[in-house]
C-alpha cells in the first residue's frame, strides 16, 4: 500500500527528531565526561584548597585583628604578616592558572593533532574517488 504525503513527512519527522534525541543524548554524556576531566583536573576546588583557603583568611583575619590591637611595635609585625601572607596566595592563585593553562593548551593541541590527521585521510579518500 502506498503511503499518502502526510504520513511519509510524519515517518520523516519522527526519524528526524528520533535522531535530534540521540545526538543530544550523546552530547549529554560527553558534556559529563569532560566535566569529570575538568574536575579531577582542578575545575572544582579539592579538599586540600578549602584548606588552604581556610588557612589564608584565618592567618590574614588574625594578623589584621591584631595589628588594630596591639603596639606599635607588633602591629608592624601583623601587617607584614598579612602582606606575606596575601603574596603567597597570590603565587598560589598564579600556580593554579598555569595547571589550567597548560591543560588547555594541552587540550587544543590534542585538537588540532587530530583535525590535521582527519583532514588527510578526508584528502586520501577524496583522492581515491578522483
Amino acid at each position: 500500500m502506498i503511503e499518502s504525503p502526510p504520513e511519509e513527512k510524519k515517518k520523516g519527522l519522527q526519524h528526524e527528531i528520533e535522531d535530534l534525541r540521540k545526538e543530544l543524548e550523546h552530547f549529554q554524556k560527553e558534556k559529563d565526561r569532560v566535566r569529570t576531566i575538568i574536575g579531577q583536573i582542578g575545575g572544582m576546588p579539592k579538599f586540600r584548597t578549602k584548606i588552604m583557603n581556610i588557612l589564608f583568611i584565618v592567618v590574614l583575619a588574625t594578623s589584621v585583628s591584631l595589628s588594630i590591637v596591639v603596639t606599635d611595635k607588633w602591629r608592624w609585625v601583623m601587617v607584614e604578616i598579612a602582606t606575606v601572607t596575601l603574596s603567597l596566595k597570590i603565587l598560589y592563585l598564579i600556580h593554579c592558572e598555569m595547571k589550567m593553562n597548560h591543560f588547555q593548551f594541552w587540550m587544543l593541541s590534542s585538537i588540532e593533532w587530530r583535525l590535521t590527521e582527519m583532514k588527510r585521510q578526508l584528502l586520501a579518500i577524496a583522492s581515491k574517488f578522483e
